[in-house]
């Protein structure tokens, strides 16, 4: 009976500090930041599971999935939201990650899942390109258009007026 009296009390005494650390808001601060773990922790879990032989090469590709887009949170969580507006075109790559694990570890994956994953891959590579190009771009063209007026200018070593 002692045991179990015990037990009782270490459950409502770990009960007791967690609602005291949720109070002080620890948790809270702990699931702003580290949420992205719980798509993280299956995508992870799908890779040890068919490296250890559990499971089938098809779970590579929900776990390639699940792994980048965690990835992709975890920056915006990090750094800040404001990101997404860049990284928007990696959840068009993750697929593409998975099925190039399932092609690279699985010998007997058809062919058109490479095709499949490259075809992802360089949309989600174009889309990355016009999103710098559109949101930063400008100050590109700007620094290109100033160094070409600057080499006409200065090209000449004769001074001629207008």
């Amino acid at each position: 009976m002692s045991n179990n009296r015990y037990s009782v009390g270490l459950i409502i005494v770990a009960v007791g500090i967690v609602l005291l650390l949720g109070k002080l808001g620890v948790f809270g601060f702990f699931w702003e930041v580290f949420w992205p773990i719980f798509i993280l922790a299956p995508g992870l879990l799908f890779h040890a599971l068919y490296f250890s032989r559990v499971l089938p090469s098809g779970v590579l590709i929900p776990g390639g999935i699940l792994t980048t887009i965690s990835i992709i949170f975890f920056l915006c969580t990090i750094i800040s939201w404001d990101l997404i507006a860049y990284l928007w075109p990696a959840f068009i790559l993750a697929p593409a990650v998975g099925l190039y694990e399932f092609y690279l570890f699985d010998k007997r994956s058809p062919r058109g899942v490479l095709l499949a994953a490259a075809i992802l891959a360089v949309i989600a590579g174009l889309l990355f390109s016009m999103t710098i190009l559109f949101t930063v771009g400008i100050y590109f063209i700007a620094i290109i258009l100033i160094a070409v007026g600057g080499y006409l200018i200065f090209s000449n070593n004769k001074r001629r007026s207008w």
